[in-house]
């Protein structure tokens, strides 16, 4: 976890394949939560905002979406600032998406406010693979977290989102699509850039 946080200072786009339970999840929620609260621990070693940017987190689905990423990020929904962004970091309730029980559309986070990081505010999204591709468009975004494998479409368009600034873009999975096109680019293509971290059950133990 420690080696593909701090790959985030020279690796625009980086990508944590492990096992299913073995960490990949909460480690860049971890991330996801200290770069839109500018909340930075003593040891951290990876990339750095020093200002607020909006972030947006996708799964495949909107359940999946809320059941993993939504729930590390913010704990359930009896209990929001559970998860790796605390209550005192959430500006009220988050917004709810229409049409799936407990999904969240998108909450406001309170970001810095202490040493050189100013207080300011920022938008945390939650999107999913089936909503589309035209769901991806249209926002200028200071990084994205890809929760599980997605279309080339769909990370193509999450890319585009960063280009302002060059953010980063994180991808989390476990490999059950084979050599896809998104899996080609960072095992075989190499496109600068890009970096792999793997994690297996041994290191997460």
């Amino acid at each position: 976890q420690r080696e593909f946080h701090a790959a985030g200072k020279r690796y625009r786009e980086r990508l944590l394949m492990a096992a299913n339970q073995v960490g990949k999840t909460l480690c860049a929620g971890a991330e996801v939560a200290m770069h839109v609260t500018g909340r930075y621990p003593s040891w951290w070693d990876g990339y750095v905002f020093d200002s607020p940017r909006p972030w947006w987190v996708g799964g495949i689905t909107s359940e999946s979406t809320r059941d993993n990423p939504q729930r590390i990020l913010l704990g359930r929904n009896d209990a929001w600032g559970t998860g790796m962004i605390p209550k005192d970091a959430m500006r009220g309730d988050p917004a709810m998406r229409r049409g799936v029980v407990d999904a969240v559309d998108h909450v406001i986070v309170k970001f810095g406010g202490g040493g050189d990081v100013q207080a300011g505010e920022t938008s945390l999204a939650f999107k999913s693979y089936d909503q589309g591709r035209e769901k991806w468009q249209g926002e200028t975004l200071g990084g994205v977290w890809f929760d599980e494998e997605c279309d080339e479409e769909i990370y193509s368009e999450g890319l585009t989102r960063t280009n302002v600034g060059l953010c980063p873009v994180m991808m989390t999975f476990t490999p059950l699509k084979g050599m896809s096109s998104v899996v080609k680019r960072f095992l075989i293509d190499h496109v600068d850039g890009t970096n792999v971290t793997q994690m297996t059950i041994d290191d997460a133990a």
